[in-house]
């Protein structure tokens, strides 16, 4: 099965309403609670309004700015079957996601969570451990190539994000096996519903289809750094990547292997001082 042939929008930023139906129609058993982190009025580029309002689900939205969640509350308030919360989602037992839903009346294997607060996304769910929701859906940084891990320190100061490989890695160490990436998200659903869905290959590399945000940087065998790919920081209004990248000075961007012996010579003193001033 390929789920991006599913992905639609109603209320979603990338097709991800589509896939959720469709996933959510693989279950054998479903409960109708979702939760939502990062809910912003519950309504923009959401995940779940199309669960609350078409399909009848009962909700935890979670928002911690002020106005985004006082649009949430006109927009859900009058719904008995959502709870609203105005809190930060960290990753310490007195803020992580199990201490937030421990006070909610939800199911231990809920439907669907959805995390999207662009940054700390990994750790709020690598510390999610008392719920195990059937499916999950997180926020990815789509700048980082494929192949790459890296995760974002736990600091609730720093919004870098963390790569698909990263999460991918996280959720085999939870017991979930990634089944659809789109632009920015990762799915996974619980090892136990992955065999129905009868995806052959479910690497990041097989999944990945858009790569339209990603830059690229690589160096000649005579050390000159190039940049390609989108060359733009795409979250900061597209400001250009300069492509004038100098690790080395033009006297010595050439293939170190012909260097003569004064310029070796030469280059272990421009190595020595770069140590000193921190560059190498």
């Amino acid at each position: 099965m390929r789920l991006l042939d599913y992905a639609k929008n109603v209320y979603s930023q990338n097709g991800e309403d589509g896939v959720i139906e469709k996933l959510l129609e693989s279950l054998p058993v479903t409960d109708k609670w979702c939760v939502d982190i990062g809910a912003w009025d519950g309504q923009y580029l959401s995940n779940t309004c199309t669960l609350i309002e078409k399909f009848d689900y009962a909700a935890v939205l979670v928002e911690a700015n002020t106005k985004r969640f006082a649009d949430l509350v006109k927009r859900h308030g009058s719904n008995p079957k959502v709870i609203a919360l105005s809190v930060f989602v960290g990753f310490t037992p007195a803020d992580d996601l199990d201490s937030i839903l421990k006070k909610t009346p939800i199911p231990k294997d809920f439907d669907f969570l959805t995390i999207s607060i662009e940054g700390n996304d990994y750790h709020v769910w690598k510390t999610l451990s008392s719920f195990t929701p059937k499916i999950v859906c997180v926020h990815c940084n789509p700048t980082i190539p494929t192949e790459v891990e890296f995760v974002q320190p736990a600091d609730m100061k720093v919004r870098q994000g963390s790569s698909f490989a990263a999460f991918t890695r996280l959720g085999h160490e939870k017991g979930y096996e990634l089944v659809c990436l789109t632009h920015n998200r990762a799915f996974f659903v619980q090892s136990q519903y992955f065999p129905a869905l009868g995806i052959l290959d479910n690497s990041p590399q097989a999944l990945r289809e858009d790569f339209s945000t990603v830059t690229y940087i690589f160096c000649g065998f005579d050390g000159t750094i190039f940049v390609t790919g989108r060359e733009v920081l795409p979250h900061h209004w597209g400001i250009r990547i300069e492509k004038r990248l100098r690790q080395l000075p033009k006297y010595f961007r050439s293939y170190a292997r012909d260097f003569s012996p004064f310029k070796t010579f030469m280059f272990k003193v421009y190595k020595r001082g770069a140590r000193i001033l921190g560059r190498a």
